[in-house]
């Protein structure tokens, strides 16, 4: 089938294409996204409808997306538009391709913020990042959150350069386990201070009394993200792996493998500042206050905290960076199929626009504070666009692809080749047609009614 003048890259095999997608998706939102909604949403009750919703909802995703990119062999622009042409098919397949595009220059940005806390952890400078107004002073600081931001850009772009096998795989294969071994370390010792029982048991015993509408809605929204799905990186990733791999099984893997990282990092988190704050569930704010003011704050009360700050920060670096080669990945590759060109001339095209649109987004708390679009600084801005908006379209028509285009049938004829087992069909099939576009279109409805202040969320 293959067109192109250029063999395709590929995955050595199952277990490059599961580090690689679990890599993916465990990343800054497993982080500090998932400890802060399940502690703001029912603790226990909100895990539950988690894990139901990846098993469900998420399965079917990843399934659809990987399935996609194998059949094809495209990124996502070229895998929609195999299916036909049609306004509709080339829409869907450039959402899907823009939105790495947006999100990996700000991702870089706050990369780049978890670069300057790592450094100031290994210098011993632990007890000054727990000060009021550290983390502001320092992001109003144009110079060096730019300076930052460059180092974690470069260094992402630099394992994209090395290709797929020999960057993409071989880092997530050495980051991945580490990553692992590291949660459960920090998890033991957040889990075993003094006072943190009572934050493990709200987070892992569900209570009926917790549960609202919204914590069926905000865990929705949550393994959306932390699955990856509909941000083109499973479809990239799928195109480069090999038949004989069985779909089902990786997937399976890459779901158990980000549930227990979201998982570890609630153990992490919410216990500690259980602990720290006498049993307070509201002192888990969200977002980068959780990680960059919060947990300081934490580590410096517990002592030993600039051995712990350092692991803590390799940890939340080693997460950032295997989302963000992913992410780049996956644009990378959109450039090589639409434009026709080789690797490292469309990794030096995706490096010319992370620096430029990463930079407003670095210099929004400082030099360029003033400015602001919809009362948003950029980073909140591409956050909200890509997360909030265009993500649940690229999902419905990854959805109606699938459904009405492809056909379900299809999608099983390429799952089950060389002997692969297609063992949740049924949820699949159902899913795929009347659930997934639904959860979609509430996330999306949901999330633009709050920003827009019709709802509080």
């Amino acid at each position: 089938m293959e067109t192109h003048h250029h063999k395709r890259s590929a995955f050595s095999g199952k277990l490059g294409f599961v580090l690689s997608a679990a890599g993916a998706s465990v990343g800054l939102g497993n982080i500090w996204r998932f400890p802060y909604l399940a502690a703001k949403y029912g603790g226990g009750i909100f895990l539950l409808i988690y894990i139901i919703l990846a098993f469900t909802f998420g399965y079917t995703m990843i399934m659809a997306e990987t399935a996609l990119g194998r059949m094809t062999k495209k990124s996502p622009v070229g895998a929609f538009s195999a299916f036909g042409k049609g306004p509709g098919l080339s829409f869907g397949g450039w959402i899907n391709a823009i939105i790495p595009i947006l999100i990996v220059p700000y991702y870089s940005v706050i990369g780049g913020w978890v670069i300057k806390y790592l450094v100031e952890y290994l210098r011993g400078g632990g007890s000054a990042l727990a000060q009021d107004g550290y983390f502001s002073g320092f992001i109003s600081n144009g110079v060096s959150v730019e300076l930052c931001f460059l180092a974690f850009t470069l260094f992402t772009l630099a394992i994209i350069f090395a290709g797929v096998r020999n960057g993409v795989e071989r880092v997530s294969k050495c980051m991945m386990p580490v990553l692992a071994v590291l949660s459960v370390i920090i998890a033991v010792y957040s889990v075993t201070r003094p006072g943190a029982l009572a934050g493990v048991k709200y987070f892992l015993v569900p209570n009926l009394d917790n549960f609202s509408w919204m914590t069926v809605v905000s865990a929705m929204g949550q393994m959306f993200y932390s699955l990856s799905i509909a941000m083109g990186i499973l479809i990239t990733f799928g195109s480069y792996m090999k038949k004989d791999v069985s779909i089902e099984d990786s997937t399976t893997n890459v779901e158990i493998f980000d549930t227990a990282i979201a998982i570890m990092a609630g153990l992490m988190i919410i216990p500690a500042v259980f602990a720290f704050s006498g049993g307070d569930p509201d002192t888990l704010q969200a977002g980068p206050a959780l990680m960059f003011i919060t947990i300081p704050k934490v580590l410096d009360s517990m002592g030993m905290g600039t051995v712990v700050g350092v692991l803590f920060f390799v940890l939340v670096l080693f997460a950032a960076v295997t989302s963000s080669i992913a992410l780049t990945e996956s644009a990378v590759s959109t450039f090589e199929d639409e434009l026709g060109w080789k690797r490292h001339k469309s990794t030096l095209l995706i490096g010319v626009i992370m620096v430029a649109l990463g930079s407003l987004s670095a210099l929004g708390y400082g030099p360029l504070g003033e400015v602001t679009v919809f009362g948003m600084q950029f980073l909140d801005l591409f956050d909200f666009l890509t997360n909030s908006v265009m993500m649940p379209i690229a999902a419905i028509a990854i959805c109606l692809l699938v459904s009405r285009v492809i056909g379900v049938e299809k999608i099983e004829e390429e799952v089950t080749q060389e002997g692969g087992r297609f063992r949740r069909k049924a949820i699949f099939n159902f899913m795929i047609r009347y659930l997934c576009p639904l959860f979609a279109a509430i996330i999306l409805v949901s999330s633009v009614a709050n920003a827009l202040g019709w709802i509080k969320m």
